[in-house]
């Protein structure tokens, strides 16, 4: 190892002029330096010349070869060599000082003996040094001589070294990371390698070891003048741990720009070859070779033999054309699509239905019959592998888990899994492709995954069904029923290839939140299975097995530190979420977990603490509750407002009717957005109150003096349907007879204007609707009472349900006067 230590450096022609140390009469002393506690051997100072070093930092055990040049270190070699005087060498602060006063020597170093010396020609001497021991210097010698050597007092500084496990610990890991280190380093030998690591004196192995390291001069003599063994095997791990990363990503940016550098030496090397041949056979060499090729992976294939003959039609096309002609880019376009669709590529089904069940139960709660229909396609597929792949279609409220479901069917049966949306396509060709003779045309959606996936017999989820438009460029929806067909899908045909392709193994499913958007042939083709909404104790499992879990991982947040309890998720479902599906409440975990994540991340809590999720904890994280807790909620009878049940897209709601009798000719106003059904539903129930008016007592004539007006809160929504029918005429009586309506009973059901109540759907999602709204009695049409066998028992427990046949026995139930009778 070589350094220029006492040379002094030549000056700089640039701007930039080294720094030279201004020199009073006398030089000042520094502070004196007390010997650490504990330090044994000799306490007596000694003095010692001293020997500035520049980017060097001399170790005990080191021996290095060093030019010294300038004047002060030249004279403290002559005297030193002429007699029998300690030597210490002592780094520089800043390298940049040619002429360094005491103040810019470090207070720390290595006492040495000089094993040669060699004058040179200018006066400068060649030096080999080897370290001995360390020393504290406390005091210099004042000096009065331009050129005197620095004289000082130091003290030993022992190595203090106290053997314990983590101390052992340690050496095996500096040991360790030696290794590493001399492995990306490259430029220690070997044989230095087996040296350092078979010293077991931790002092001299960490002396040995950070003599080997190229790293900053500063850091060296951190280790240099660390008092202890312990704090110096810190320091030198902590240095090696930084060395070696920096050390793989030099590795890593030289392999990868090597890597490049051959890459582009070979590729200009053999085109140049091809250039030359190319050359010798008129340009033909190329075409041929790619015909070739072609016509090799066309025979691997194993393809139908139509699709080969028209495969191999337009190979032989191509090789008559021009090979930079555009018309020949499209056919090299069409054959690479035949090359990697997956003709005869299937994944390895595993039918084991133990498993399976497993893998569904784990990844969903609920949803029974749709478990029981995939796990009976496994067994029929077990039974008779040649079965045609189902289509289902997963109709319910966003939220309710229907595309998750469709990646644990792809994991229960060991398939690919894919997934293409169809919300808002207008266009035909997205699905069966675009024709050739269109610039950039290319096959549909359904090839395009199939390519993908790499699978021909994968599970494909048609995703928003029932959101598909049509325009002057086609309806999706028809070309749809040729894909969803179990008869026709297996000789699919792609505008693009024009060729069949047999999607009979795919397993497709659909999505849709409402099935009346969806064309009746297209419906047709599928089995529907209905996805209805969470009851609350099913959101509350959802939210303990899976939605909480997830939100703490992907939070940052580890198990010991976070903890719902069953309280919370009750809050958070009635308090901050009404929904039928659960998103919204996997939204608000997340918003919890996100404000805890912010406290253990400003350290605002320690690490160490669990914070318990409750539901005070909820209300002071989130805030003001969105809704109101209804299950405590009192409230009183009203004269002309009923309560209905709806069924939308999100799920079943309430429905608020009022109705105001006013002064004037016989009018009928509807207000609230009302849809052209729920407008017929509103005068059916306006002449079937009429009808039985006597019987109601109701005022004579009323539909001449008296103007109806019917109203139905949250105006900005639109709202239609048959089932408000019984709920309109409710309303309409109460109104007009003066008798209050119960506000803790809701209706469905529609009305005929003989007062019969015909059977209305989503009975289910209408009945959950009710439940969490608190309300506990309802009334349902008679015919209805068989989708009830739908509904949890334990909602079925909490709630009154009334079956009606005729608008009157609503009215005994829901008219206050007709009760207390």
């Amino acid at each position: 190892m070589t350094a220029d230590s006492a040379k002094p450096m030549a000056p700089s022609k640039g701007p930039k002029q080294k720094r030279r140390a201004k020199r009073p009469t006398k030089i000042p002393m520094p502070e004196k330096v007390d010997a650490e506690p504990g330090w044994e051997g000799e306490k007596a100072p000694t003095h010692d010349y001293i020997l500035p070093l520049r980017d060097v930092v001399l170790f005990p055990g080191m021996v290095v070869p060093l030019f010294v040049g300038r004047p002060r270190s030249t004279a403290a070699i002559d005297i030193v060599t002429e007699g029998s005087h300690p030597l210490l060498a002592v780094a520089q602060r800043d390298p940049l000082v040619d002429d360094p006063l005491p103040q810019d020597l470090h207070s720390v170093g290595t006492l040495c003996n000089i094993l040669q010396t060699m004058r040179l020609p200018d006066g400068s001497y060649k030096v080999l040094l080897e370290g001995v021991s360390r020393k504290i210097v406390f005091e210099y010698a004042e000096t009065e001589a331009e050129e005197a050597p620095f004289m000082a007092r130091s003290l030993p500084m022992p190595d203090i070294f106290k053997p314990t496990k983590e101390a052992e610990a340690k050496v095996r890991y500096i040991r360790e990371l030696f290794e590493d280190y001399v492995r990306l380093f490259k430029k220690i030998p070997k044989e230095n390698l087996l040296a350092v690591i078979s010293i077991d004196d931790p002092a001299v192995l960490t002396d040995q070891v950070a003599a080997h390291l190229s790293v900053k001069t500063e850091v060296k003599q951190a280790i240099l003048a660390a008092p202890s063994v312990d704090e110096r095997l810190s320091l030198l791990s902590q240095c090696l741990e930084e060395e070696i990363d920096i050390l793989e990503v030099e590795k890593k940016i030289k392999g990868e720009v090597r890597s490049q550098i051959d890459k582009s030496q070979r590729e200009y090397y053999l085109t140049e070859q091809i250039k030359a041949i190319q050359r010798e056979l008129g340009r033909e060499g190329e075409a041929l070779d790619e015909i070739e090729e072609y016509r090799e992976k066309l025979v691997a294939l194993h393809l139908p033999k139509e699709a080969f003959q028209r495969a191999e039609k337009e190979l032989n096309r191509l090789s008559t054309m021009a090979p930079m002609s555009p018309e020949a880019t499209v056919v090299r376009t069409y054959l690479d699509w035949i090359i990697d669709l997956p003709w005869d590529i299937a994944s390895e089904e595993v039918l084991d239905l133990d498993q399976a069940e497993k893998v569904l139960e784990k990844d969903h709660f609920g949803l029974k019959k749709t478990k029981e229909r995939i796990l009976e396609y496994l067994a029929v597929r077990k039974l008779n592998p040649q079965t045609k792949g189902p289509i289902l279609c997963l109709v319910g409220p966003p939220g309710v888990g229907k595309t998750s479901l469709g990646k644990s069917i792809a994991r229960a049966t060991h398939r690919e899994f894919a997934r293409i949306s169809l919300g808002g396509m207008r266009d035909e060709a997205e699905i069966r492709g675009h024709r050739r003779t269109y610039i950039g045309s290319m096959p549909g959606r359904i090839l395009q995954t199939l390519k993908k996936v790499k699978t021909k017999n994968p599970v494909i989820l048609l995703d928003e069904i029932d959101k598909m438009n049509s325009d002057f460029r086609g309806d999706p929806a028809s070309a749809l029923l040729e894909v969803l067909d179990p008869e026709q899908n297996k000789h699919f045909s792609d505008n693009f290839l024009e060729i069949e392709f047999d999607l009979s193994q795919v397993f497709f499913i659909t999505t849709a939140n409402v099935l009346y958007t969806v064309p009746p042939a297209l419906s047709d083709r599928m089995e529907v299975i209905e996805i209805s909404s969470y009851t609350e104790q099913e959101k509350t499992q959802i939210a303990k097995r899976y939605l909480a879990p997830r939100a703490v991982t992907e939070n940052g947040l580890k198990k010991r530190q976070i903890s719902f309890r069953q309280e919370a998720f009750v809050r958070l479902i009635r308090q901050y979420t009404r929904e039928a599906g659960v998103r919204n409440l996997e939204r608000e975990i997340n918003s919890v977990c996100r404000k805890v994540a912010r406290k253990f991340a400003s350290e605002e809590v320690d690490a160490k603490e669990k914070i318990v999720i409750d539901g005070k904890k909820v209300r002071k994280l989130l805030g003001i509750p969105k809704f109101t807790d209804l299950d405590n909620k009192k409230s009183e009878a009203d004269v002309g407002a009923a309560v209905g049940l709806a069924w939308t897209q999100v799920g079943g709601d309430i429905l608020h009717i009022e109705v105001s009798i006013l002064e004037g000719k016989g009018e009928l106003v509807l207000t609230g957005q009302l849809g052209d059904v729920m407008q017929e539903s509103a005068k059916a129930a306006l002449s079937y109150t009429r009808s039985r008016g006597k019987e109601y007592n109701l005022p004579i004539d009323f539909h001449k003096r008296f103007d109806i007006h019917v109203h139905l809160p949250e105006g900005a929504i639109p709202k239609d349907g048959p089932s408000a029918g019984v709920t309109l005429a409710t309303a309409l009586i109460s109104a007009l007879s003066g008798i209050p309506v119960r506000s803790d009973l809701a209706m469905t059901g529609e009305i005929t204007l003989r007062g019969k109540v015909l059977p209305v759907g989503g009975i289910k999602e209408k009945l959950l609707a009710a439940h969490r709204n608190g309300i506990f009695e309802i009334c349902i049409p008679k015919e209805n009472q068989k989708d009830l066998e739908e509904i949890s028992e334990s909602i079925l427990k909490k709630l009154k349900i009334n079956l009606v046949g005729r608008i009157q026995e609503i009215l005994e139930i829901a008219l206050e006067s007709k009760r207390k009778r």
